[in-house]
């Protein structure tokens, strides 16, 4: 019995010996580390290498580069055309105010005006 107990015991050193060698981590009692996990080579680098660099160039960067290409970009055209047609029809964007007081929505206006005469008339016509 003695000698199975020092058995025990050599192997345990042994063992704790041999992980400060190789530079492992002791673990007697074979929790969960993740050590496996954390010992493995990143996938990351490999993923960026793997897919080509992304390019964002666009057609208006493009034309900006080369203006003597004269290239057109149909997209912003047809936008641009859009917006004219719009003023055209009065319904373009409305003018900035030059002044916070100014700022005021018209149609909020109308709506303080309308409840500011409602409550008139309701409370004139209590007395």
């Amino acid at each position: 019995m003695a000698a199975a107990a020092f058995a025990f015991r050599g192997l345990t050193a042994l063992t704790r010996t041999r992980c400060a060698i190789f530079q492992t981590a002791y673990n007697p009692t074979s929790a969960r580390t993740g050590a496996k996990y954390l010992r493995a080579r990143l996938r990351g680098p490999s993923m960026v290498k793997y897919y080509p660099e992304d390019i964002k160039l666009s057609m208006s960067k493009l034309a900006r580069r080369h203006p003597e290409l004269e290239l057109v970009n149909f997209a912003e055209a047809q936008r641009l055309r859009d917006v004219q047609a719009k003023k055209a029809r009065g319904k373009g964007v409305p003018t900035k105010a030059k002044d916070k007081s100014l700022s005021i929505f018209p149609w909020s206006l109308g709506l303080l005006l309308k409840s500011s005469l409602a409550q008139s008339r309701r409370s004139h016509r209590k007395r």
